[in-house]
Order: structure tokens, then sequence, then C-alpha cells
């Protein structure tokens, strides 16, 4: 039973590919305007969880969303009910205009007769300044920082209470990873729910309420994020040594 309080609630997920089961009974919770991580290795399971999250992939066991049993539910249900994944390949339209892109992301909420979609546009460009500069500019021309910033903004176009983002920092210098974690920051003060999937476990740990370790396909460890951030076992995984406490 879904607590008043969770947007979203998992409960003995499992899924994966064909009889390759990745997943082995996850347990998590993202309450409402609250950012959680999924942080661990490569091969660990956290984009199977996405996808498994969004209806990609097939999965058993529970997962509730606003209350409601999302068993059976099809992929484009789950978008016309608030939930957005930004995958890690970010899945662009190259040869489209940074606006023409955008302007897809709400092409649902355009077709069930909303009429916001220049509104929420300027919202994304408020979030993203470089994507307004370049709103004529072909999708494929962007630098990869651009890139993450228009899969940000086409997500958002869809107005989700949910979104899920899959290594948001990967591939990024320093400075644009700093950018798209304080984008982060900004919609959870606009009460969005966010599931971010992270290599980088420092980045997320700082930007996230709650977090996750996955290994081998199951949850390792749990707490708060700033107690994940200094438990001696994160810190000599994923951290380093540096980021132990005196």
């Amino acid at each position: 039973m879904q607590t008043d309080s969770a947007l979203l609630e998992v409960t003995a997920l499992h899924a994966g590919y064909g009889r390759a089961e990745v997943l082995h009974g996850i347990n998590l919770r993202a309450d409402r305007g609250q950012v959680i991580t999924v942080i661990g290795p490569n091969g660990a399971g956290k984009s199977t969880l996405l996808n498994a999250l969004m209806g990609v992939l097939p999965s058993t066991g529970g997962i509730a969303y606003r209350g409601r049993n999302l068993h059976g539910v099809a992929l484009e249900e789950r978008v016309m009910q608030g939930m957005a994944l930004v995958p890690e390949t970010r899945a662009l339209f190259g040869t489209m205009t940074v606006e023409d892109n955008l302007e897809l992301g709400a092409y649902r909420r355009a077709r069930a007769g909303h009429k916001d979609t220049r509104a929420t546009m300027e919202s994304v460009f408020t979030l993203f300044p470089r994507l307004k500069e370049r709103r004529t500019q072909l999708a494929g021309t962007l630098s990869g920082g651009e890139r993450q910033m228009l899969a940000l903004g086409r997500a958002l176009m869809s107005q989700p209470a949910l979104l899920l983002l899959d290594e948001p920092s990967l591939g990024l210098a320093p400075v644009i990873v700093r950018e798209i974690f304080r984008a982060i920051e900004g919609l959870r003060a606009t009460g969005v729910t966010i599931v971010l999937v992270e290599q980088n476990a420092r980045a997320a740990l700082e930007v996230a309420d709650h977090g996750y370790v996955l290994e081998m396909g199951e949850i390792a460890l749990e707490g708060a994020a700033r107690d994940l951030a200094v438990d001696p076992r994160v810190i000599d995984t994923y951290l380093g040594a540096a980021r132990a406490k005196p």
C-alpha cells in the first residue's frame, strides 16, 4: 500500500532481458518533491531499473505511482500520467532544431488539448539559457553538454511529476556536470520528483535527499544521501579516501 507522501513505491521488483534476470527484488520509494539517487558500478542494473519503471522492459513485482499499480500499463500511458525518462543515449533528433526537439517533447500534451507549449518552452529556456541562444540550431551540431540540456528540456516539456534520469553527467566536462546538477537542484525546487541514476556518486549524493547503492541487481545499502556520503563502505568503493571526513 502506497503511503500518502510517496509518489513512487517499488516493491520486490524483478526485471531483465529475456531469461537473464538483472534485478532481483528491488525495493525503493521516492516521496513527492524528493530527489533519490541510485549509484553503483557498471552492470549493476541501474539502467535496467529505470527502463522497468518506465515500462520499456517487462517486470514483475510492484510499481505504484500516485497510488496506482502500473502492472500492464503501457509506456505511452505512463508518459500521459506524468512520467518521463531521459535515457543515457539522450535520443535526440539530430537533423531537427533545438526548438523542434522541444516541441516533440510536448507532443502528447498538445494532442490531449493542452495549449501551454510555448509557456513550458520558455520555462525550459529559463532553466537552460544556452538552449534559447541555440533554438534554431540543429541538435546534431550541439556540444555534449548542450545535448544533455536539450534531452532534459525535452523531457520537461511533458511537464512530468516524476523524472527518471539515466547518467546525465556521462561524458561531460566537470564544468558542464556542475551546470547539469544545478539544474537538477532547480527542478527539485519546482516540486518535480527525480530518480537519478549516476556513476558520479559524489555529485549524485550531494544533490539527492536519499540514496540507494545497487550492486549485482540488489540494493546493498540505502539511507539519507548525507549519511551515505560519509559511510566508509561508500567512500572506499565509490568516493575514494579523499571524501572521508576526520
